[in-house]
């Protein structure tokens, strides 16, 4: 047992080492704190070694007593670089405070074991000035590596061991090092690398322990998980990330890779608030980034311990002297105090940090303070190869543990490493970007029942300044007609860059047979290039609309039926294409069946952050793009009376663009349907021939079957010939299993809440089978009862109609078994996220309804495809202050959130089914003009457009395209 002396130096010289030349952090004439007095309690403590000591102290004693106590038994004196850590009584992993006295630290002293550890990782080896400092890092590198913390590739991985193995055991002898690696185990898979690391072994002859120690060290720091320890979080869509605090910054992991990094320079700002941890960054105009992150931890002391982690993290690698104590409240306190102990080479120094951090000091922080750069290996003897290596006492035995195995992570990239700029730094910092709302890398989306997950998300706040920017653009109706046709059309050919990605990613696969490609992408490039012309044309009329350039003449320009006249016409030719555009979509489904390469190219593209509709529904565009423009005219020539100027070309414009559509209606409508089909088809499973001639989809939605067991939520799917009713599986891509199936023809159907007892209940009589089934309210069965009555009508006219056997007998799943619960194969299935991710289908309109209990027509989606809107408008949350300037786009019964129109991929998106739109209240203090309302339970978002038209539209489109 080690007791405390008070003569012993905490800087006693070990191993030859030199004279420290830190300067002591202490105040002049001020010593350690001695021993308190008080009840003494025995504290065991576990070395980098794996050996244990016993110490005994008082249980008044602050943590650094006892700290103190373990660097001066080792004769450490770069003690400022470890630390105690233990496990607390919420089996939470924690950092022994040095200021709090123990007893309040550890309940059950004589029942904790406390971990020495390293616990700042200095970004240069070279800054650590004696040989016990780098000899207790090279114990924790190899206790990391052992674990699996320190993730690496293979060359990487076998280059370390090759160091720690001639430190232990000298110069390379092949049977004994054979040997000895057989009889230790320092990574995982360590069997497989053998021969590498005896090659790598071989190269070092002549290394002293001391030099291997440095050589594990310089390879170590190269590494992207050099001294990282994550911490699980979930951004706002759920996401599986990981936190880690490095002299950097803030890290984030999404697994063993590093997908982002928040430098120190850059925060301004850290806190928490219950289970949210939250970085506010400080404004960069020239930045991508949000200007504040939030991420979920597990509980608020999850977020607690991570936050002081990063307190104390920002206090040892940026502040350059100790920050001046504010002075206290005299009533009441507000928010986390923490101080932090430097603990320095003679002594110690308090930094008190509030609930923030800091970052604009200029100088040298105290981590660096008075260290110069010694030579790494100085005053070693070249023959010093096989001492013994054990911490202090001497009888503390060799090195020892076994490894934990645990599955190896991606691959690194040394070079890729962040470094801070310091003294011999040789790395830089590589640039990434968080998507805080796309798929993950595990193809995970966000569930639908959740709100918008974009905070803050880089948007500049807006207030009444942006009301007087808008009073100088014009604010006649025309105008903003005009405005919607460019916002519209700019959305239009960002999804057609999204077929060209799709071609050039077929292309690059070489996946695509010759006909797919001369159908698909030979009419492709001439609606591009038409479109890229009108989108040119219609930016140049509205800038000279607004004024923004050639403002003398601006008169002459408020108009735009010359310009639609035009291109209208120029679109006409283009008849041909469009129609084969169309088909291409029957072309691509048969090349899919034929060629799992071009199905597998497919679907890793449609998991793309760009593609945020399904793939075949950009292929549609061009025709749902036409009914677009007829519309827009038509509002055109209902503003305008005859004798406007521009009445004439609009009117002239609106009859050829009609004509057009009318001669590819009808292939729009089987092109729709056909789609429609498609996506079902992925969504179910437990259909062998669902997308066959004259099948048409007419409604899909929730409803609760009546069973033996009680009310069953499932989700029916009515066709012209047959209903289908099914239970969302737990398998890895959420599709939904088929229970069974109901043939129109001879269907009957009956009210029946009165004979059932449940509301909103009706029931289909087949002809071998009757459903008893309820509905969420009235006007929800009131659609059902009215789209199946229509549907037995036509299967009862269509005598030839389709076969309505279409399940598979093999993947039938009665109703009797659970659907809720995991059949064997879900349970086998690999639960780590795979090398290729699966299509995950957990967003799609299907799983909307599931989630939301409604329920969707096919004429719902074809208002929803008519309705389609995209523009600029001001969004602000139910209990925030500001409102956010964002790019909207309206479609696929979503809302899609960029932040300009110019962005690739949306941030984040909002299904809107089951969403009311309303004006807010008086109640409600929205004393803006021009605000909506969309709300569903306790979710309410305010947006805010830019004129009475344009409120109107946004309005009126999400009401017909979610007939709410």
């Amino acid at each position: 047992m080690v007791e405390p002396d008070p003569k012993a130096s905490a800087a006693g010289p070990r191993l030859g080492a030199p004279v420290t030349l830190g300067i002591s952090t202490l105040d002049p004439g001020l010593r350690p704190p001695a021993m308190p007095a008080g009840r003494r309690v025995t504290v065991r403590v576990r070395m980098l070694d794996d050996s244990e000591e016993l110490f005994d102290v008082s249980q008044r004693a602050p943590g650094k007593v006892l700290f103190d106590l373990v660097c001066t038994h080792m004769n450490l004196i770069e003690g400022d670089y470890f630390g105690l850590e233990f496990q607390d009584h919420h089996k939470m992993t924690v950092w022994l405070d040095l200021i709090k006295p123990l007893m309040k630290q550890l309940r059950r002293p004589k029942h904790t074991v406390l971990r020495f550890v390293v616990k700042f990782y200095p970004p240069d080896p070279a800054q650590l000035l004696e040989e016990l400092t780098r000899y207790l890092f090279a114990l924790q590198l190899k206790q990391d590596l052992s674990a699996g913390r320190l993730t690496c590739n293979d060359s990487s991985s076998a280059l370390m061991v090759s160091h720690v193995v001639q430190s232990e055991i000298g110069d390379f002898e092949g049977s004994q090092s054979r040997s000895h690696l057989l009889n230790n185990n320092y990574i995982p898979d360590q069997m497989a690398l053998m021969d590498r690391i005896m090659e790598f072994h071989s190269k070092n002859t002549g290394q002293t322990p001391a030099e291997s120690d440095y050589q594990l060290l310089e390879v170590a720091r190269r590494l992207e998980m050099y001294g990282v320890r994550q911490h699980p979080a979930k951004d706002r869509e759920g996401t599986q990330l990981s936190l880690a605090a490095s002299h950097t910054g803030v890290l984030v992991f999404q697994g063993h890779t590093r997908i982002n990094a928040f430098n120190w320079s850059k925060v301004r700002k850290l806190s928490f608030k219950r289970k949210r941890f939250l970085i506010k960054l400080r404004a960069d105009l020239n930045s991508s980034y949000q200007d504040t992150l939030e991420f979920l931890m597990g509980s608020r002391d999850c977020c607690k311990v991570f936050w002081k982690i990063c307190v104390e993290y920002h206090a040892f690698f940026r502040l350059f002297e100790e920050p001046k104590p504010k002075p206290k409240p005299v009533l009441f306190t507000r928010g986390s105090s923490f101080r932090f102990r430097y603990q320095g080479r003679h002594g110690a120094q308090e930094l008190k940090v509030a609930r923030s951090i800091s970052s604009s000091s200029e100088g040298r922080p105290l981590w660096q303070s008075g260290l110069p750069t010694p030579a790494p290996l100085e005053g070693i003897s070249a023959g010093d190869r096989r001492r013994p290596r054990p911490l202090l006492p001497p009888d503390a035995g060799q090195p020892r543990g076994e490894p934990e195995e645990r599955p190896r992570g991606p691959p690194d990239h040394p070079a890729a490493s962040p470094g801070a700029p310091r003294p011999h730094a040789l790395l830089n910092g590589q640039k990434h970007s968080l998507d805080l709302c796309g798929l993950s890398p595990d193809g995970r989306q966000p569930s639908p029942l959740t709100s918008p997950l974009l905070y803050d998300a880089g948007c500049v706040r807006t207030d009444d300044e942006d009301e007087v920017r808008r009073k100088r653009f014009p604010n006649d109706r025309a105008y903003f007609i005009a405005k919607e046709l460019l916002t519209t059309e700019r959305t239009y050919l960002k999804d057609l860059e999204v077929v060209s990605s799709f071609q050039a990613a077929v292309a690059l696969d070489e996946a695509a047979p010759e006909p797919l490609r001369s159908s698909l992408f030979s009419n492709f490039e001439p609606l591009y290039k038409f479109h890229s012309s009108f989108l040119r044309d219609l930016e140049q009329r509205v800038a000279l609309w607004e004024g923004r350039s050639n403002a003398h003449i601006k008169g002459e320009y408020q108009h735009i039926g010359d310009v639609m006249l035009k291109n209208i016409q120029g679109l006409k030719p283009l008849t041909a294409n469009l129609q084969r555009q169309a088909e291409a979509l029957v072309d691509l489904d048969q090349a899919c069946r034929s060629s799992r390469r071009l199905q597998d190219v497919c679907r890793d593209f449609e998991l793309q952050k760009v593609c945020y509709v399904p793939l075949n529904v950009f292929l549609l565009r061009p025709l749902h793009r036409l009914t677009h423009y007829k519309q827009i005219l038509e509002r055109f020539c209902k503003h305008y009376p005859p004798t406007h100027g521009d009445f004439r070309d609009c009117r002239a414009a609106l009859a050829d663009v009609t004509e057009v559509v009318e001669q590819l209606r009808g292939s729009m409508l089987k092109m729709e349907n056909f789609q429609k089909l498609l996506e079902l088809k992925k969504d179910l499973i437990g259909i062998d021939n669902l997308v066959i001639p004259g099948r048409e989809f007419i409604r899909l939605g929730c409803l609760s079957k009546l069973s033996g067991k009680g009310l069953q939520q499932r989700m029916f799917f009515l066709f012209n010939d047959v209903i289908l009713y099914t239970s969302r599986g737990m398998t890895a891509t959420n599709q939904f299993k088929v229970h069974g199936q109901l043939p129109l023809h001879g269907m009957t159907i009956r009210e029946s809440e009165d004979e059932w007892g449940v509301p909103n209940a009706f029931t289909l009589i087949g002809q071998q089978q009757s459903v008893v089934v309820a509905a969420s309210s009235l006007s929800e069965m009131e659609k059902w009862m009215e789209d199946i009555k229509m549907a037995i009508d036509l299967a009862a006219e269509t005598s030839n109609g389709p076969a309505s056997d279409i399940l598979s007998v093999d993947n039938k799943f009665p109703e009797d078994s659970s659907a809720e619960a995991e059949s064997e194969d879900d349970l086998a299935a690999p639960r780590g996220p795979p090398e290729k991710p699966p299509p995950h289908r957990a967003n799609t309109t299907v799983h909307v309804c599931w989630h939301r209990n409604t329920s969707v027509s096919m004429l719902d989606f074809s208002l929803a495809v008519e309705n389609q809107l995209s523009g600029n408008l001001l969004r602000k949350f139910k209990n925030s202050n500001g409102w956010q300037k964002l790019w909207v786009v309206f479609t696929n019964f979503s809302l899609f959130f960029y932040k300009t129109h110019q962005d690739d991929y949306p941030l984040a998106s909002l299904p809107l089914l089951g969403y009311s739109v309303t004006v807010p209240s008086e109640a409600e203090n929205i004393h803006k003009d021009y605000v909506f309302k969309l709300h569903f339970k306790s979710h309410v978002y305010y947006f805010r457009s830019e004129s009475e038209y344009t409120f109107e539209r946004c309005v009126r489109s999400p009401r017909q395209g979610l007939s709410c």
